[in-house]
């Protein structure tokens, strides 16, 4: 899912458990929005992440030397830091507030795979 101003997906992240799946953890991806092109699809990573336990209450940053390095090549503008910045306050805004895809995050940390479902099969 994509979080209000694009430089950002949130996903849920579901590991086997039993005969289920259970949510592992909430991963925020910084990145720009992806683009369709005539190739396919372009994608640009700004390499820092965020991990968030299933219950919201505890979090983590990912590849935060990472992103240092990228900006210290010029890889990562400062515009796109600043705008890195701003999403970084706005999923804390969410996750504060159960917002946006946290809104629903009782719900999905609680959500079980249905173990008789069939695995999707590509044509």
């Amino acid at each position: 899912m994509e979080a209000p101003g694009g430089l950002v997906s949130i996903n849920a992240f579901y590991v086997p458990d039993g005969d289920g799946r259970r949510l592992r953890n909430w991963y925020v991806n910084f990145e720009h929005p992806t683009r369709r092109t005539e190739a396919g699809f372009d994608t640009f990573d700004l390499t820092v992440d965020l991990l968030i336990d299933p219950d919201l209450t505890r979090w983590e940053w990912k590849d935060e030397d990472e992103y240092a390095h990228v900006r210290r090549l010029g890889i990562v503008s400062d515009a796109e830091h600043q705008a890195v910045d701003a999403a970084r306050a706005q999923v804390f805004g969410m996750l504060a507030d159960r917002s946006g895809p946290f809104a629903a995050g009782n719900r999905w940390a609680v959500w079980r795979w249905e173990p008789t479902w069939p695995a999707p099969r590509l044509p």
